[in-house]
């Protein structure tokens, strides 16, 4: 579905909150159908995004690094 989100779980750890959040912005783009969210639709564009955000990050968390 989202085939240009990279992998945020790497040997490393989790990729850092920007990576996170700008995964989180395409998946909600791309199951919103918006690109730009009007004014209207920008508060639960955003929310939408944050909330993503926390869960992956929250999950990545939890999770070991990748093995190499």
């Amino acid at each position: 579905m989202c085939r240009s989100i990279k992998r945020l779980r790497t040997p490393e750890g989790a990729a850092p909150e920007p990576e996170i959040e700008e995964a989180a912005r395409q998946f909600i783009r791309k199951i919103s159908g918006m690109r730009h969210p009007s004014a209207k639709n920008e508060a639960p564009f955003e929310q939408a995004v944050a909330e993503v955000a926390a869960t992956a990050a929250e999950l990545l968390e939890q999770l070991p690094p990748l093995k190499r």
